[in-house]
C-alpha cells in the first residue's frame, strides 16, 4: 500500500504564489510518475502536472495548457516528495489539489495508482 499526504494549500490573492508538498510512504515501485490534478466545484478533476521517476531529480515532465510557464513540478525521489511551485494564480485555479501515485511493477505492468486526500487552494480576485 501506498499513502499520500498534501500540505501547502491555502489563500492567496491573485498574481501570489504557493507551494504544494506530497509525501508519499509506503512501497513504492522504482518505476513511477507522481503528479498533480485538481478539481473545482461542479467541474471534473483534471491533470495539472506529472513528473516521472528517474535519475536523482526526476524525470520529464507534463503540464495543462493553463499552467504552463506559471507552475513547476518537482521531485525528491530519496524522500519520496513531488512539489508543486505555483506562480502568478489566477481565480481560476481555485480548486482542491490532488496529489497522485502511480507505480509500475515491470515493464509492461499496467499500473497501480493512489490518490491523497486533497488539499484547497483558494486563489481570490
Amino acid at each position: 500500500q501506498v499513502q499520500l499526504v498534501e500540505s501547502g494549500g491555502g489563500l492567496v490573492q491573485t498574481g501570489g504564489s504557493l507551494r504544494l508538498s506530497c509525501a508519499a510512504s509506503g512501497n513504492i515501485f522504482r518505476i513511477n510518475v507522481m503528479g498533480w490534478y485538481r478539481q473545482a466545484p461542479g467541474k471534473q478533476r483534471e491533470l495539472v502536472a506529472t513528473i516521472t521517476s528517474g535519475g536523482i531529480s526526476g524525470g520529464g515532465t507534463n503540464f495543462a495548457d493553463s499552467v504552463k510557464g506559471r507552475f513547476t513540478i518537482s521531485r525528491d525521489n530519496a524522500k519520496h516528495m513531488v512539489y508543486l511551485q505555483m506562480n502568478s494564480l489566477k481565480p481560476e485555479d481555485t480548486a482542491v489539489y490532488y496529489c497522485k501515485l502511480t507505480h509500475y511493477a515491470y515493464a509492461y505492468d499496467s499500473g497501480t495508482s493512489y490518490w491523497g486526500q486533497g488539499t484547497q487552494v483558494t486563489v481570490s480576485s
